[in-house]
C-alpha cells in the first residue's frame, strides 16, 4: 500500500487532527465495507468503543464528532 505525502497530511475537525482524520477514514472504510456486502441499507445501529488516547481525551479533542 503507497501512501503520499497527501495522504499524511490531513486537515480535521477539533484541536487535534490526528484525534479526528484517523476516525473519520476508519468510519468511511467501515461503510464502504457495508456497502460493498450490500448490507450498508439494513443497518440501523453501529456501537463502538474507544481505546487509549482515543477513549481518554476523544470529547475535548472532537474524536465524537468525528
Amino acid at each position: 500500500m503507497a501512501i503520499s505525502v497527501f495522504d499524511m497530511f490531513k486537515i480535521g475537525i477539533g484541536p487535534s487532527s490526528s484525534h479526528t482524520v484517523g476516525p473519520m477514514r476508519a468510519a468511511r472504510a467501515f461503510c464502504l465495507e457495508l456497502e460493498e456486502k450490500g448490507v450498508f441499507e439494513n443497518t440501523s445501529q453501529i456501537i463502538t468503543q474507544l481505546y487509549g488516547s482515543l477513549a481518554l481525551t476523544g470529547k475535548g479533542h472532537g474524536t465524537d464528532k468525528a
